[in-house]
């Protein structure tokens, strides 16, 4: 009943968890073999393209030190650790794990507090800087307010003066069309991630269904990483086969927090590469270059 509830309702985590479950997967097992998971990102390579979501706020709604425990928790199993808005204490700790951080910032309307947080991220040693472009708007249409800061939409124009002031690779969160997949790549982005940002809007377009459109018009230009109802090893190897590089895991790692912090993390990380290997084990592929779209069908949705 609040499955259906929630469709009729255009909830968006609803309807991209129904679009990822109605995507099936078909086996290849003839002269198969184990798999490797190895992903390579900005010069780095990495034991899995499963990847911890760009939370905020951690410290706060769960316990001090969570977001950190995060990135203990990606380094022990060799995955990338994402976050979103922190204060710079806090960046400051989970950079010093020495774990391969990248941090999402905001599209702060007074431009200065971004490029101060770019800044920030250089001294620290981030691996990367990404921003929200689906964070410009509050639900009435005016505006977003954030923490007391205003926002406003990111300009093509911008993203390619902030690729100039930055070494550090910029990815562009909140890709939903081929729209903004090729001004993302136009401004110099590295990397775009597929995202509605929690039902940041109802009746957002699945990532996975905008998948393949945006991965044929960008595929080579940037990365491709996909967020939003990734909680499985199978949820990662559907979207790698579709077009993506790798994927981000959020909610689900919050939940093993609770459990056992830094830990658990690793233990959930863990366990969703040895899915995600599996998967590609018993289609055949030996790598993640392998893992091609005529793997998955679809029933109906």
């Amino acid at each position: 009943m609040a499955d259906e509830m929630n469709r009729r309702n255009g909830n968006s985590n609803q309807i991209t968890r129904d679009y990822l479950d109605s995507l099936l997967i078909e086996t290849r097992y003839m002269n198969a073999g184990v798999a490797s998971t190895e992903f390579e990102l900005f010069g780095e390579t990495f034991d899995t393209p499963i990847m911890t979501a760009a939370l905020s706020h951690l410290n706060h709604w769960m316990y001090e030190g969570a977001m950190t425990d995060i990135a203990r928790g990606a380094k022990e199993v060799g995955a990338v650790m994402w976050m979103g808005m922190e204060d710079e204490a806090s960046v400051e700790a989970c950079a010093a794990t020495d774990a391969k951080c990248i941090e999402i910032i905001k599209p702060y309307a007074d431009r200065n507090i971004l490029y101060n947080k770019i800044r920030h991220a250089e001294q620290n040693g981030l691996f990367a800087i990404g921003i929200d472009i689906d964070h410009p708007f509050t639900k009435d249409g005016t505006p977003d307010i954030v923490e007391g800061y205003v926002m406003k939409p990111l300009k093509t124009k911008e993203l390619a003066e902030i690729k100039k002031m930055t070494k550090l690779p910029v990815i562009i969160k909140g890709v939903l069309s081929v729209y903004d997949a090729r001004e993302a790549v136009k401004g110099g982005a590295d990397a775009i991630v597929l995202s509605h940002h929690n039902n940041r809007i109802e009746y957002a377009v699945p990532p996975l269904m905008a998948l393949p459109d945006i991965a044929h018009a960008v595929k080579g230009k940037c990365k491709i990483f996909v967020d939003c109802e990734i909680a499985t090893g199978m949820d990662a190897f559907k979207a790698i086969a579709l077009g993506a590089d790798a994927v981000c895991i959020g909610r689900p790692l919050m939940g093993a927090l609770k459990q056992n912090k830094a830990e658990a993390v690793a233990e959930y990380l863990k366990k969703a590469t040895e899915e995600l290997r599996y998967a590609m084990d018993c289609t055949g592929c030996r790598d993640l270059s392998a893992v091609e779209p005529e793997i998955i069908k679809k029933r109906a949705f």
